[in-house]
């Protein structure tokens, strides 16, 4: 692991597609310099484009450092790693092969920096699955990508805020597919990648994990619909034969609504708009979309690209400040799990990064 030389870790960042709401998410977010007390920056994309969405950001004073590599960082700056030297025609908004490509090229330099230790984590701004499509680029999201880059068997969508976590069965999947990938063993698995995670990421000592429905009223025992009898059931039995302490499975309509998940540490949904709707309704501003189950840590927004507000300075930056924080937290929680470096923020929440940033706490309490 690369930490900087003051022991603060090297968070990478890629631009999503370059006519989204990415790059100005970055100037807004690193141009309050107090995030340099907790981390040392380094963004993938190109000089040319941050100037561009800087002139759009007036307000904002944002300075940062070229470098060709990531050993010759500088602690205490922004640093930036041009990953293309082309002229780009850049067109906020538009949804076209250029936003897609530079998008592309940005997050594979960054995660080839992470996947060689050069950086402790990634934080990914939003891009578009559909004209980020290539030859060399075949994927539905960032989630597929990296567990392809990474070589890992199985991975976990894991949506985080400080009051919930959702973790996703299955991903970007047609609805009229979904119970072609409702499998015991694809369950078994996530549930065991989010409570391995729920342990070596978030320190929770024996996670409690719910497992929603699929069919409505649970299937009401099997007169809706026979998922739950025949294959949920016996997935979170079995799962809890493997030391997986799991529940369920609870009807999807009212799970939330009735607050029970935070009885919970985690809850698996088993697919993606049971899990993000409610999870988008309940944790706004907050929500972070972290990937369990690879070697490194890697965040994000819980957002898209945004065309519609793209170049006007809209953009919300909340959810992508939260990404940052959430990646030094898990950073610092496998630190502290491996009991290999000292780290003096290894006790420090996102939460409570949060809050020393917003309120400029000098001392931040144990």
């Amino acid at each position: 692991m690369s930490f900087s030389s003051d022991n603060k870790p090297v968070i990478g960042f890629t631009c999503g597609d370059v006519n989204g709401i990415g790059t100005e998410l970055i100037i807004k977010t690193l141009g309050d310099s107090r995030i340099l007390d907790f981390c040392t920056p380094v963004i993938f994309a190109n000089n040319k484009l941050i100037n561009f969405y800087r002139k759009s950001l007036p307000e904002i004073n944002i300075n940062y450092s070229t470098v060709k590599e990531t050993n010759r960082l500088n602690p205490k700056q922004i640093n930036l790693i041009n990953c293309w030297e082309e002229e780009v025609n850049i067109t906020p908004g538009a949804q076209n092969e250029i936003g897609g490509k530079y998008a592309a090229l940005s997050l594979k330099a960054a995660t080839k920096a992470l996947k060689d230790k050069l950086i402790d984590g990634m934080v990914t701004a939003p891009i578009h699955k559909k004209n980020i499509q290539s030859a060399t680029f075949n994927f539905t999201g960032h989630t597929p990508f990296l567990q392809d880059f990474f070589g890992a068997k199985d991975i976990v969508m894991f949506m985080v805020a400080e009051n919930m976590r959702v973790a996703l069965l299955t991903e970007h999947v047609a609805v009229k597919d979904i119970n072609q990938h409702i499998t015991k063993e694809k369950i078994i698995n996530k549930l065991q990648l989010v409570n391995a995670s729920l342990k070596k990421d978030f320190g929770i000592t024996k996670p409690k994990i719910a497992v929603l429905a699929l069919n409505p009223h649970a299937g009401d025992e099997g007169l809706i619909g026979k998922e739950e009898e025949e294959i949920i059931k016996p997935a979170i039995k079995e799962a809890k034969q493997k030391d997986v302490f799991c529940f369920g499975p609870y009807p999807a309509d009212a799970f939330f609504a009735r607050g029970q998940h935070e009885k919970f540490d985690a809850v698996l949904a088993l697919y993606h708009d049971q899990g993000l709707i409610p999870f988008k309704s309940l944790a706004i501003g907050e929500g972070v979309n972290f990937t369990a189950g690879i070697s490194a840590v890697r965040t994000s927004p819980d957002h898209g690209v945004a065309f519609d507000i793209a170049g006007k300075g809209k953009a919300d930056e909340s959810s992508f400040r939260q990404a940052i924080y959430t990646a030094i937290d898990i950073i610092n929680a496998r630190v502290e799990n491996a009991e290999q470096y000292k780290n003096p923020l290894k006790k420090i929440s996102a939460g409570m990064l949060s809050r020393a940033v917003d309120e400029k706490i000098t001392e931040i309490p144990d």
